[in-house]
Order: structure tokens, then C-alpha cells, then sequence
């Protein structure tokens, strides 16, 4: 799985182009900055994009590829981004931050519960959780995201993984994705907010 992202990170181009997800966006724009940390973050679309706007960024990824092109990235738009090279199993930090962010980022059904649990203990009282990926009606589209359905997410396994925060927005949605060559066309969705207690 590994050798798969770093070979698709290698080309030249940015898989999913350079410009944030639409969905982060438009909930970055309105928000306060602070510290936030995007798990899986590929080639650093999001984190760079927070970065900009004035965020402390902490990402990481187990794609040495993926922090190649992020720093370039960072770099282009002349912002500072702490990225590390681990997987989100192995993953540990003192920090606890005021938003974490998970954009199309699938796990294997069994760490998938145990990686989004973990991540929440991570936020700060107060802290917002935001997710954007795929459901499980993607299957029928060839817009991107995993084959295998278990890797696919629906409203119950979410509301299970995430229980400890009070849920702001639960909702499927169907898009029009237009994120490099990767993401294009159109896509069934879901997307959550969440919030700690405090």
C-alpha cells in the first residue's frame, strides 16, 4: 500500500492538484486559527492551505513521496508546515490541537475504529473534528476511492467511531469533484463535524 502512494506522489503533477478540499475550505474560511493536525494528508493540498491562513500545522503521512511534494508545496506558497513520515497506527505527539482534519483518508477495517478513536484524544476541549470521504454508494463511480466497500464509510460506523464528540454535521452528499486527475467527476460522499466536550 505504501509503495502504491509513493509511486503515485512521484509524477511531477499533484495527484489531487495544489488547491484545498472544498468542504475544509469552506469551513477553514469561517474558523479561527490555532493548531491543527491533518493524518494522511498525501501531498499537502490541506495543510499548506491552513498554513496560509495563519494555522500552526502539524501533518503526516507514511508516503515519503507525499512530504516531498508537500514541502514543495509549502514552499511555493512560501508557508512552514511540520510533516512527519509515519503511519497513523504509529503515530504519537505531546500536542493536542484545536481541529484535526481527515480528508478522504481510508483505513483498513481493522485499524480504521482504533485510528479515529485515537485521533480524538488529540483534540483539544473545544476541539472540531471534520471528515470528508467517501461512502459506500462510491463503489458505483470511478471518481476515486477504495474498491473494497469495508474501506467505505456510512452514517452508523461513524456515529460509532466518533460517540465521544457531539456531532455538528452528519450527511451524505453527492459532488461534483474536481481535484487533479484524480478526483473528477462525480462522487457520493459523506461528511462529518464533530466536537469535544469544554
Amino acid at each position: 500500500m505504501k509503495e502504491m502512494w509513493n509511486q503515485r506522489y512521484a509524477a511531477k503533477d499533484f495527484s489531487y492538484g495544489t488547491e484545498p478540499n472544498r468542504f475544509f475550505k469552506e469551513w477553514i474560511d469561517k474558523y479561527p486559527a490555532g493548531e491543527i493536525l491533518f493524518p494522511a494528508e498525501g501531498e499537502g493540498r490541506n495543510a499548506v492551505y491552513a498554513a496560509k491562513k495563519g494555522w500552526e500545522v502539524t501533518a503526516f503521512d507514511f508516503s515519503e513521496e507525499g512530504k516531498r511534494k508537500a514541502l514543495q508545496l509549502a514552499d511555493i506558497e512560501k508557508v512552514k508546515i511540520d510533516y512527519k513520515v509515519i503511519s497513523a497506527e504509529e503515530f504519537t505527539t505531546d500536542k493536542r490541537f484545536d481541529a484535526i482534519v481527515l480528508i478522504f483518508a481510508h483505513f483498513p477495517l481493522n485499524i480504521r475504529s482504533k485510528v479515529h478513536k485515537k485521533l480524538i484524544k488529540l483534540l483539544k476541549p473545544g476541539g472540531v473534528f471534520l471528515l470528508e470521504g467517501f461512502n459506500k454508494a462510491q463503489l458505483n463511480n470511478t471518481t476515486g476511492g477504495p474498491k473494497n466497500e469495508e474501506m467505505l464509510f456510512d452514517k452508523n460506523m461513524l456515529k460509532d467511531d466518533f460517540k465521544d464528540l457531539e456531532i455538528i454535521l452528519l450527511k451524505d452528499d453527492v459532488i461534483n469533484l474536481d481535484e487533479g486527475k484524480v478526483h473528477k467527476g462525480r462522487a457520493d460522499v459523506i461528511n462529518f463535524i464533530g466536537a469535544a466536550d469544554g
